[in-house]
């Protein structure tokens, strides 16, 4: 298949609701790259070619989920470090809540934190002290809601 975004978003799209699917009904250790695959109707090689772990699927798909929430709701600054957004953040998690308790009854809690530095951090090369509060404004975020 093409390498256009268009199709690598959909076939990783595939692969990270396969694994939302699965996780429903067994651990994530359970779950053979094989099934994952096949669930998602793709080859082995797309899981390969995407993804180096489960947990960055589920990483993937939870960064997909906010990308689409913040778009809904218009937020002038989706990404990155800002006070203004926090509650913007618990807003969102509120409206996932069926994945987070899959993610927590599946003790995932990793991919989650791994979403939201992806989200959070920026993305070019930033100075140490944006990025030392860019850092503890993802973990702060991450431990209150883990509470």
């Amino acid at each position: 298949m093409g390498g256009n975004a268009k199709t690598t978003e959909f076939l990783k799209e595939c692969l990270s609701d396969a694994l939302i699917k699965l996780l429903k009904t067994k651990p994530i250790e359970k779950i053979t790259i094989p099934e994952l695959a096949g669930t998602a109707n793709v080859g082995r090689t797309t899981y390969f070619r995407y993804f180096s772990s489960k947990n960055e699927v589920l990483t993937f798909k939870i960064v997909k989920l906010w990308d689409k929430w913040a778009d809904e709701h218009c937020l002038a600054e989706p990404r990155g470090y800002s006070t203004d957004n926090a509650l913007d953040f618990f807003h969102f998690n509120y409206s996932i809540r069926e994945i987070l308790n899959l993610v927590y009854k599946r003790g995932l809690q990793s991919a989650l934190y791994d979403a939201f530095y992806h989200v959070i951090m920026p993305r070019h090369r930033a100075a140490s002290m944006e990025r030392y509060k860019n850092s503890f404004y993802c973990y702060g975020l991450f431990g209150l809601l883990d509470e």
